[in-house]
């Protein structure tokens, strides 16, 4: 197993991906081998001054980086020697099995459509985020950004890649989807709601249990929630400003530590061929080693097996 880790990719790198690394080999007693992508000139003496083994690590030299306000095809197709570009030519090219970045979102988010590509089948990649709900289980809620206009027929895809990935990510047997809606009643919402309630029940793929409001989010309604970008960003970020409200007002309660989005690492982009994980950009070390724990699970379950199997002939 190889996973590929842009250790320029964030506000705090390389220095917290180095930390994430030294994180990561302590606790891990049969490691996966790493490849680095980044300059040699800071990375070389952060990996020695943090010890970290140089027989489970291979630097990859990237003279360049992609900054966050950068055009990402633009970017992509100009700075070839950046780190992102090289770990997307690595696991295009079967060198590494997973490609995890905490750079620029739109450059990952470009690289996972045009250089590893959607499975067959698949009309729109999309990305997650996990949800904690109040009975101390987790959610997951798709798409939060990646398609923020939808089609019903997107909706129905996203409801079996989300369910592929409780089951063999989260751990769900039977994960239950459900359609995130203005009403619990079938019929309920606007057009896109209206015609993609159908094609989830007669979905034989999925679990489907029917629609859940606004309220139901936090509670343990389902498992698995679909809907369009634009809403699910909108409450992927709410979500993320109660954690920090929390912080701020020094509330501290098992529960709301669980909105701490590096306990969970990063969201991978499902419905690409292979896996690719984008982190958030203010990662830190714990972030960092979570990413990596997610690539090694998506890689030991065959997730992308799985996913692929769903969609053939469609």
């Amino acid at each position: 197993m190889t996973i590929c880790l842009d250790m320029m990719g964030g506000d705090f790198a390389p220095l917290e991906a180095v930390k994430g690394l030294q994180r990561y080999f302590a606790e891990e007693s049969t490691p996966a081998m790493l490849f680095l992508t980044g300059d040699e000139a800071q990375l070389n003496p952060l990996l020695a001054e943090y010890q970290i083994p140089a027989d489970k690590v291979k630097v990859i030299h990237a003279p360049q980086v992609i900054g966050y306000h950068e055009h990402p095809t633009k970017a992509l197709k100009e700075k070839q020697q950046s780190s992102i570009a090289i770990g997307f030519h690595l696991l295009a090219t079967g060198k590494v099995d997973a490609f995890i970045s905490a750079g620029n979102t739109g450059a990952m988010l470009v690289g996972s459509l045009f250089s590893i590509k959607a499975m067959e089948g698949v009309l729109r990649p999309t990305i997650s985020t996990v949800i904690p709900k109040e009975n101390g289980e987790t959610g997951l809620l798709l798409d939060v950004g990646l398609n923020a206009d939808c089609k019903p027929e997107h909706l129905n895809q996203f409801s079996i890649l989300g369910s592929l990935y409780a089951k063999h990510i989260l751990g769900y047997d039977n994960p239950r989807v459900a359609l995130l809606n203005i009403g619990e009643e079938e019929g309920k919402g606007n057009l896109l709601a209206q015609a993609t309630y159908p094609l989830l029940k007669e979905n034989q793929e999925i679990n489907f249990v029917g629609n859940v409001e606004g309220r139901d989010i936090l509670l343990n309604k389902s498992d698995v929630m679909v809907c369009d970008g634009f809403t699910g960003n909108v409450i992927l970020k709410m979500a993320e400003s109660l954690f920090n409200i929390t912080q701020q007002k020094n509330i501290h309660h098992e529960y709301f530590d669980k909105f701490d989005f590096e306990i969970y690492g990063g969201t991978p982009v499902l419905g690409v061929a292979k896996p690719v994980i984008i982190g958030h950009g203010i990662s830190h070390a714990k972030a960092f080693c979570q990413m990596i724990r997610i690539a090694e699970k998506m890689i030991s379950t065959g997730l992308m097996e799985k996913m692929k199997a769903s969609f053939e002939g469609k």
